[in-house]
């Protein structure tokens, strides 16, 4: 689903995902990440369902993050505070624990806000991007992001083939399901590498990456970006200074200390910014919407209105 972010200018797609992802991974503040994981599931709600992103959540990012939350003081033995003693006789901290859970939050905010950069920064986005500075490597990163939703539709297409002519991996003995299961990735495979082969020779036929070549694009950069682009840099820019005041601080070895618990001037300040940055496609979809109903039943009642000036 396309939503109204999406519509602005890539520079500004990239900016907002560079900003979310990057103080998630490094600032580990559990209010931030709270904000990070809140926002990036309402974002993802409007962008692939509530359905789906329950079906993501639920399947991906609850295993890896209880995966690594068990994982994380079973290995790690810092802290001062000892809640008790592992067989094979080391420390089990509660320093450990809550990084275990800081760290699981962490990686389930990157793979829900991944999730959304797939869906609003496009191959051709990211070749605009970065087609000039980088132009083999961008067109490497453009394949392999269009990769999977298309591995996964044609992988239905040489299922549904196979079926035809009985070999589908549903009938039959375990074997035989086997079998058929192998032959279709094996033309699932050939099929990617030829696709790659195709695609590469395409686009050095078309001279793509040869100095002086030109492009068409249909990216511009108008009043809508540049007044985005302001609000962006304010509200990241003083997340950023907050952080690197101590106001957002947390440290987990040797023992818990997270700054802006209470709350203070300095922490609010970087938590509200940062609630903004984040919320930012939220407010700019729903907003959307509700002009669009709004206008959309001004020109119904003007329709009505005037069949009833017609009729009379």
């Amino acid at each position: 689903m396309k939503d109204t972010f999406s519509t602005y200018h890539p520079v500004l797609n990239m900016f907002y995902f560079v900003g979310t992802i990057g103080i998630t991974v490094f600032v580990t503040h559990p209010v931030l990440l709270a904000i990070s994981f809140l926002t990036g599931i309402a974002y993802s709600f409007l962008l692939k369902g509530v359905k789906h992103t329950l079906k993501f959540n639920l399947c991906f990012s609850i295993p890896a993050m209880v995966i690594v939350a068990l994982m994380n003081p079973m290995f790690n033995h810092y802290g001062v505070t000892i809640l008790g003693y592992l067989p094979s006789g080391n420390p089990f901290t509660l320093e450990s624990c809550v990084y275990g859970l800081v760290m699981a939050m962490m990686l389930a905010c990157t793979l829900i806000w991944f999730s959304c950069y797939t869906e609003v920064m496009t191959s051709d986005k990211f070749i605009y991007l970065f087609g000039k500075i980088i132009p083999a490597l961008s067109l490497v990163l453009s394949m392999c992001l269009r990769f999977v939703p298309r591995f996964s539709r044609q992988m239905k297409v040489i299922s549904d083939g196979q079926k035809c002519i009985g070999r589908s991996t549903n009938n039959g003995s375990v074997v035989k399901r086997a079998k058929h299961g192998i032959t279709i990735f094996s033309i699932l495979v050939t099929w990617a590498l030829e696709n790659a082969v195709e695609t590469a020779d395409s686009m050095k036929c078309r001279g793509y990456g040869e100095k002086g070549r030109t492009a068409f694009s249909i990216y511009h950069f108008d009043k809508r970006d540049r007044i985005c682009l302001i609000f962006m840099i304010i509200s990241f820019g003083l997340t950023l200074f907050g952080a690197s005041q101590g106001y957002a601080a947390a440290q987990f070895d040797p023992k818990i200390i997270v700054k802006g618990i209470p709350l203070t001037s300095g922490s609010a300040l970087v938590f509200g910014a940062y609630l903004l940055f984040c919320l930012m496609p939220v407010v700019m979809e729903l907003f959307d919407r509700q002009m669009w109903k709004i206008r959309r039943n001004t020109v119904e009642k003007q329709t009505i209105g005037g069949y009833r000036l017609w009729e009379v």
